[in-house]
């Protein structure tokens, strides 16, 4: 007898919670191999080939593409040994793993995240025109997840209703916002309730309510194209909505004459060998100021009420991509020179433009540095890029009147602006980081005497 076992979508780096299929590399009766990639998907942080851990043939797909799956909900499911009978599935103990790489993913997992699979535990319609497997009345939740809060038990649930719902974060963000579940309708599939409808309903519930009942049957809908906030755009989103709610920030800035930053760089690329980037020796001259003031290099820890200074800098930059917006990280920046700076900016730039970005390159940030210069704007007030504590924001360089050795002359000036998180340090942590760059900025041979 065949033993069919499913496999689901698997945690894809920290902080993701869905993914969107984007193209299927398998069909239903392929053979596979174990970690054999079987579906490409896009998260909100960048495009990855997810393996299989399962040798066999593929006896049903879920989800179409286009659409979007909750971690944990089924994406195929594959028949290992003898060819399916079609009766009932014996349960099958998932004990072996494939030691795959994929992030925040393994088959190879400690023995508390293994779980015995039913094939009728199957939540989801198969999408490829085959008989699905005898379904249960309501939906089981998703494996258990460190961290998250499990659901009421199945008994209760089934007196009240079924609920279609499988991430645990869902139900733990529906509960601690005293919403109903069984008062939604789902927008995945077969009704499945996403995280997007409970935000919605949330939202819904805190607008005011219109005066009359007749306002409401009368007034037209609201005309405009509706984008979905969801992928690079969503994720943006929701990490500047927890950033805005959980950080208590405060924003300083300054005036900087750059001349002689720029000329230094023109002197370095007259050298030869290779170019210097100005970004590099802006990240060389944070990394310097961040030796100086480690508390900026550092994150909040909620739970136990400490501050955690960091002993890396892991460089985050902000990209704009044709994708939005994605801050790629420039690990062991403080380890780094100019030129390696230079060439680690240049690759990840590349990477972020042809969307091959990997999660790895993507998360593990502890500090960010915003050129919001080249967009062709002075200034700006960043918002941190949760969990860490500050970002620093670099405007345009321009011509401008500037005091310049007590007469009035044309400088290359630049706007500096620094956002931080007000619990891991005051304004005079913050200020002093904020001079120090300034001061470098103006005059480079004052990173030189830091070196």
């Amino acid at each position: 007898m065949a033993q069919v076992l499913e496999f689901r979508l698997p945690d894809l780096g920290e902080g993701l919670t869905e993914a969107e299929i984007v193209r299927w590399l398998v069909e239903v009766g392929d053979v596979v191999a174990v970690d054999q990639p079987v579906v490409e998907v896009e998260t909100a942080k960048a495009m990855v080939d997810v393996p299989c851990p399962y040798a066999g043939v593929v006896t049903a797909r879920y989800g179409e593409e286009g659409s979007e799956l909750p971690v944990g909900a089924p994406l195929i499911t594959v028949a290992v040994g003898a060819p399916a009978s079609g009766g009932p599935t014996e349960e099958v103990p998932q004990t072996e793993g494939s030691g795959n790489v994929l992030v925040g993913y393994g088959t190879s997992d400690a023995p508390a995240r293994r779980r015995r699979v039913r094939r009728e535990q199957q939540v989801l319609a198969p999408v490829n025109g085959r008989p699905a497997p005898e379904a249960p009345e309501a939906v089981r939740p998703a494996p258990d997840v460190p961290g998250a809060v499990r659901p009421a038990p199945e008994a209760a649930e089934a007196a009240q209703g079924p609920v279609a719902v499988i991430s645990p974060l869902v139900r733990r963000l529906a509960r601690e916002n005293g919403l109903d579940l069984r008062a939604l309708t789902g927008s995945g599939p077969d009704g499945l309730i996403l995280r997007a409808d409970v935000e919605h309903a949330l939202r819904t519930a805190a607008t005011p309510a219109p005066a009359t009942a007749a306002a409401t049957a009368t007034a037209p809908a609201p005309a405009g194209t509706r984008v979905p906030l969801k992928g690079v755009r969503g994720s943006v989103a929701d990490k500047l909505s927890r950033s805005r709610t959980e950080i208590p920030d405060a924003t300083c800035w300054v005036d900087a004459d750059a001349t002689e930053l720029m000329r230094a760089r023109t002197a370095m690329n007259a050298a030869g060998g290779p170019k210097i980037s100005l970004i590099a020796l802006l990240a060389r001259i944070c990394t310097a100021a961040l030796a100086r003031f480690p508390e900026l290099n550092s994150t909040v820890d909620t739970a136990a009420r400490e501050i955690v200074r960091l002993d890396a800098v892991h460089l985050g930059f902000a990209a704009q991509t044709e994708r939005g917006l994605v801050v790629p990280v420039v690990k062991d920046a403080q380890g780094r020179d100019a030129e390696s700076l230079s060439a680690e900016f240049a690759r990840l730039t590349e990477s972020a433009r042809t969307g091959s970005l990997t999660p790895a390159e993507l998360t593990g940030g502890t500090f960010t540095l915003n050129n919001y210069g080249v967009f062709g704007v002075d200034g700006s007030t960043p918002i941190i890029n949760h969990p860490e504590a500050a970002m620093l924001g670099v405007g345009r360089i321009v011509p401008k009147p500037w005091v310049h050795e007590g007469e009035l002359a044309v400088r290359q000036v630049v706007q500096l602006s620094l956002t931080f998180d007000h619990r891991v340090c005051d304004g005079g942590t913050a200020g002093g980081f904020l001079r120090y760059v300034a001061d470098c900025v103006e005059q480079p041979a004052v990173l030189l005497r830091t070196l």
